[in-house]
């Protein structure tokens, strides 16, 4: 039969061989990564959450030597210098570092803590300023520019030419900059929700936790590297609570007259609690800073387990039940056993301890569960009060809003911690809401610590007076004539405000007011007074303190922060701070 021409083309396996053969060339350059490529894709990224995960933990590991606020100063821009020398200098890099120099990843991180551990014993040397940047310097800046110089290569199986030569060199790192950013928030919530729950939620705990990912990214023969130093961190590093370097850290202490009791990492901080066989005192610590103390020796108080304090502005603040109030003037020998107080801020509970002493119904609240825990462990606060582990400002809020809540006759708001003050609990907003639980005739006192020659104090005085129009402001010591702008002021001020307004007198303490504690004696009556004005003839427009505003007090604390850590180089030697 004679064949016919249908003008159909023929789609037969021939022609379809040319059409695959033709378009496949064009199919592939929208191929942005092969299945290899694939798996190094999810590489660079889990190095780069490993690098960003342990940006919180580098300046948890500080701030027990330099403080939070100095530990933080400089961390963000050396972060950003890590990444920026990782992208900008990978080509130069290349050159000089082997294609698999990941592998030392691991090794690094495992040293890290060896570094920290002999660094840190010249934190005195390098000073405030410098100490937590050349630290950081030679321990997160090179794990976080090899982990993203690694991640580069990695990324760089990417195929992007088909979007342009700009999207090509930028886009990688735009996104590996966005993965990181993201990781560092999520892993900082993280750790600060579980910090001290278990020993892989300590500082040490954390940083073998990424060192050990790093391991398992990358194994090599390299890693016997480790060895040394993981040896050390088991058996010398001080830093690592365990029960063999916990005992190396008592031997250390004890060359010193010093006795570690307790510790434990907390939200708040590094806490621990140090006896001093010398001169028979107890204290507990939060980072670099000090909560409170008591003598050790048995007094002549009431109570037994009534203590002698150590520093006397906790005592100072027992004097809100001094206040001469209308009530008080018609009953000048009034009990407490129907009076309610409300303590925010707890340390060692010399404060409420004295209250509830008295008889006072106390309630206290307390953000760190671990502080609540050692002040009734080995500060002796009795068990006979309310106590409220959270945020203050949430409690606040939520009594607050309750029909008919309570109301105290007496508040002592004290939460200087680790070296700074929670600027949130000094807002406006958060004193209006301490305002409304405060009775009518009722007597708050608020402690500031921090350089009265700051714009700082300041601005918080003159929130604390748009709240509470009748204040009287004492300091813990004398002022010295020697203090001026160009050098410092740092003190307690204690600010005792009533609702009411015109002047308010306190009473002369009597013995049953002293517990039987000669401190009480000396520091429950004010003695320093801070006339009001001292605040009023300085330049600069006279603001409030509001929230989600705090910016302005946030910076000066870094002057003020800097200044306590020097004060508290004086109280404790050197060693006792680095040898968290």
């Amino acid at each position: 039969m004679a064949s016919h021409d249908s003008g159909i083309p023929n789609t037969g396996p021939e022609n379809d061989a040319e059409i695959d053969s033709s378009d496949i060339e064009h199919m592939n350059s929208f191929n942005l990564v092969s299945r290899e490529g694939a798996q190094s894709v999810i590489k660079a990224v889990e190095l780069l959450v490993l690098a960003a995960a342990y940006s919180p933990i580098s300046q948890l590991t500080l701030s027990p030597v330099y403080g939070s606020i100095p530990s933080s100063n400089n961390h963000q821009r050396i972060l950003m210098a890590a990444f920026l020398l990782a992208w900008t200098a990978k080509t130069t890099m290349l050159t000089y570092f082997p294609r698999n120099s990941a592998a030392f990843l691991p090794v690094l991180a495992f040293a890290i803590p060896t570094f920290q551990f002999y660094l840190f014993r010249y934190s005195r040397r390098l000073g405030l300023e410098y100490g937590p940047m050349i630290t950081e310097s030679l321990t997160c800046f090179p794990l976080v520019v090899l982990s993203v110089f690694s991640a580069g290569t990695l990324l760089d199986s990417i195929n992007l030419g088909q979007y342009g030569e700009r999207v090509k060199s930028a886009g990688p790192a735009i996104a590996s900059y966005a993965i990181f950013s993201v990781a560092q928030k999520a892993s900082a919530y993280l750790i600060k929700q579980q910090i001290g729950s278990s020993f892989v939620f300590t500082r040490c705990g954390l940083q073998f936790v990424i060192a050990t990912f790093y391991a398992l990214l990358f194994p090599s023969k390299l890693l016997v590297l480790a060895a040394l130093p993981l040896l050390h961190s088991a058996s010398l590093n001080v830093h690592v609570p365990l029960e063999e370097t916990t005992t190396v850290l008592n031997a250390t202490l004890h060359a010193l007259n010093y006795s570690l009791v307790a510790r434990q990492e907390s939200v708040t901080g590094y806490i621990s609690v140090l006896d001093n066989l010398q001169d028979g005192f107890r204290v507990m610590r939060c980072d670099h800073s000090l909560l409170g103390g008591e003598w050790l020796q048995e007094g002549k108080s009431i109570l037994p387990s009534l203590k002698e304090p150590i520093y006397s502005v906790f005592v100072m603040l027992e004097a809100v039940r001094l206040v001469e109030s209308e009530a008080s003037e018609r009953h000048p020998v009034a009990t407490d056993d129907e009076k309610k107080a409300l303590v925010v801020g707890l340390g060692v509970g010399t404060a409420p301890s004295a209250l509830i002493a008295h008889g006072v119904h106390t309630t206290t609240v307390e953000i760190d569960p671990v502080v609540h825990d050692f002040a009734t462990k080995y500060f002796n606060l009795p068990s006979n009060h309310t106590s409220i582990i959270g945020d203050a400002t949430v409690f606040v809020e939520r009594v607050r809003k309750a029909p008919g809540h309570d109301t105290y006759d007496y508040i002592i708001h004290d939460v200087f911690t680790g070296g700074a003050e929670p600027v949130e609990l000094f807002t406006e907003e958060f004193l209006l809401g301490l305002s409304d639980l405060l009775s009518k005739d009722g007597v708050i006192a608020i402690n500031y610590a921090g350089d009265l020659l700051l714009p700082s104090a300041r601005l918080v005085v003159h929130t604390v007076k748009s709240v509470f129009p009748s204040c009287r402001l004492f300091r813990d010591d004398a002022a010295s004539l020697e203090a001026d702008a160009t050098t410092n002021d740092f003190t307690n001020m204690v600010m005792f405000c009533r609702k009411s307004t015109g002047i308010f007198t306190f009473r002369d303490p009597v013995e049953a007011d002293c517990l039987g504690s000669q401190a009480r004696r000396y520091f429950l009556l004010p003695q320093h007074e801070i006339q009001v004005d001292y605040f009023e003839g300085r330049d600069g427009e006279v603001t409030t303190l509001k929230r989600g505003q705090t910016q302005v007090l946030e910076a000066y604390e870094a002057k003020s922060a800097a200044r306590h850590w020097e004060i508290m180089r004086t109280v404790l030697p050197d060693v006792i701070w680095e040898a968290w």
